[in-house]
Parts: structure tokens; C-alpha cells; sequence
């Protein structure tokens, strides 16, 4: 009975003092996240009462042109800007990775140091390095006799201009891929030089396998972060020019907060949830896939 007793009086001190996160989950997270659903199926403009329309929100998205342009603009965004991100990210750091090489220190601290930089002073400072005519990249292309573009006003290049400013803020995944790199043995280097294995051949046979699951996690949270891309559009372009930079969080906040349609951007978020879902988990079946190799 004693035993009993000092079970219960634990498991009770245990619950008083998980108690403030358990609160907190349940008011903040879990039933916000409810609303949002019961919402979703809802018309519900923020001052009026909530109309259950059942999937009426959904079935309008999909013939809403500004919708599937958002949500195209941010696919272009994960097919083209994800990968070309990661690949510059990963070279970075296995150049930066090379022993052989002297002063790596700095560069990695130059790598690092755009992502101490707060969004708002980087947004307005490539605002200002891609202005068409005293722009800093334009007059760098002007030097070799090419006529840079508009970037953030151009229909073609201001999605381009956004995925290199990604890559100038790619610093915490290239410290990630570092720490990733530093795990790997050097008698695995040393064997497959043994072998006639030259820098190339090395970096497809040990590291690119090796860092699998590094890169698997990098790839993951840059795509949740494509998704959630609001703060750079915003500030940068409002969406335009003519809805080419209009990215689905930015799409969502406008019909929440500007539109008031709070039962619309419930639904924006639930299918944003699902394609996200579908995408990561292609992505682990296909990283495990690979493993299978090594």
C-alpha cells in the first residue's frame, strides 16, 4: 500500500510539473489546430458567425487562379531552388571540408554570416543590389558586356533572383553539412585511394552516401521552409510582378488577414499540411531506397 501511495503521490508531482507544457499544448497548439480544421469547412469572414459549407472551400481553391499560381510558383520554387541550394551547399562544404586547404576558417565564418543577418535588413539590402540600373549585379554584368535584367520587376528572372538570394543564406546548411563531413572516417578516403579513387570518385562512393541522412534532413527543412517563404515576397515584391513571386504562405496571409476569409486560409493550410506530408515522405522512401546501395 505505501509502494502504491508513493506511485501515485510521483505520477501526481509528475503531472503538476508537466502540467505548464501540457496547458500550453492544449490551449496554443492542439486546439488551434482543431479550429483550423472545423474552419476550413466553414464560411467564416472573422466578424460573422462560422457557416458549416462542408468542402466548399476546397473545391473553390482549385478553380481560384491566384491559388494554383501560388501554389505553382512555390513547386518551381521546391523543383528548382531546393536542389540547386543543396548542391551549392554540399560542394561548399566538402571544399571547405579539405584539410589539404589553408585558411578554411574564415570562409566558413563568411558562409555563416548572411544567416545572422535579420530577414527585413537582407530583404531590403537585395532590393538594393538587384535594382536595374545601380544595382551592384548589374553593374557587375555590365563589365563583361551583358545587360542585366530587372530581376525583382521581370516576369522571367525574379523568381531566379529569389532562389539566389536562398543560396547567400544557405549558411546553416553548409555548417550542418560540415558537421556531417567531419563524421566521416579518413580510412575510408585512404582505402578508396588505395584503390585508384581519385577526388571525384570519392565524393560519389563515400561521402555523397555517407551524408545521406545529413542531406535528407537539410532537404526536408528547406522544403518546410519553401512552404512557409512569406517574410522575402512580402517585403521584396507583395507578390508580384503579376503574381510570378506569389508563394502559398504569402497567398494564405492575404486571405486571413487582408481578405478576412479565415475559412479559405484554413483550407489553404490543411492542403499545404498534406502536400508537404506527401513530398517528405517520397523523400525518405527514396533516401531509404538509396541506402539499400551501400
Amino acid at each position: 500500500m505505501k509502494k502504491m501511495n508513493m506511485r501515485k503521490k510521483e505520477a501526481i508531482h509528475g503531472l503538476l510539473f508537466v502540467s505548464p507544457w501540457i496547458i500550453g499544448f492544449l490551449v496554443f497548439t492542439l486546439y488551434p489546430i482543431c479550429s483550423s480544421l472545423y474552419y476550413s469547412l466553414c464560411d467564416y469572414q472573422v466578424i460573422k458567425e462560422p457557416v458549416f459549407i462542408g468542402l466548399g472551400n476546397y473545391k473553390a481553391l482549385f478553380q481560384d487562379k491566384t491559388f494554383l499560381k501560388a501554389l505553382s510558383n512555390t513547386v518551381y520554387m521546391v523543383i528548382f531552388g531546393v536542389p540547386i541550394t543543396t548542391f551549392i551547399a554540399v560542394a561548399v562544404s566538402i571544399i571547405l571540408n579539405n584539410k589539404k586547404l589553408k585558411y578554411t576558417g574564415p570562409f566558413r565564418v563568411i558562409f555563416f554570416i548572411p544567416t545572422l543577418v535579420p530577414t527585413v535588413v537582407a530583404c531590403l539590402l537585395w532590393i538594393w543590389v538587384m535594382q536595374p540600373e545601380t544595382g551592384i549585379v548589374n553593374r557587375l554584368l555590365g563589365y563583361i558586356g551583358i545587360q542585366g535584367p530587372g530581376w525583382l520587376s521581370s516576369m522571367f528572372w525574379s523568381k531566379p533572383a529569389l532562389i539566389i538570394m536562398m543560396v547567400w543564406t544557405c549558411g546553416n546548411a553548409i555548417i550542418i553539412y560540415l558537421a556531417g563531413l567531419q563524421d566521416i572516417p579518413d580510412s575510408l578516403y585512404e582505402s578508396a585511394a588505395l584503390d585508384g579513387a581519385g577526388f571525384f570518385r570519392q565524393t560519389m562512393s563515400v561521402t555523397i552516401p555517407l551524408l545521406r541522412s545529413t542531406i535528407l534532413y537539410n532537404v526536408v527543412t528547406l522544403i518546410i521552409a519553401v512552404f512557409q517563404w512569406f517574410a522575402e515576397p512580402y517585403i521584396m515584391t507583395s507578390g508580384g510582378p503579376d503574381n510570378q513571386t506569389m508563394f502559398y504562405s504569402l497567398y494564405l496571409y492575404q486571405n486571413a488577414f487582408s481578405y478576412f476569409k479565415m475559412g479559405y486560409a484554413s483550407a489553404m493550410a490543411w492542403i499545404l499540411l498534406l502536400i508537404a506530408l506527401a513530398i517528405i515522405l517520397v523523400l525518405f522512401k527514396v533516401f531509404r531506397f538509396g541506402e539499400s546501395d551501400y
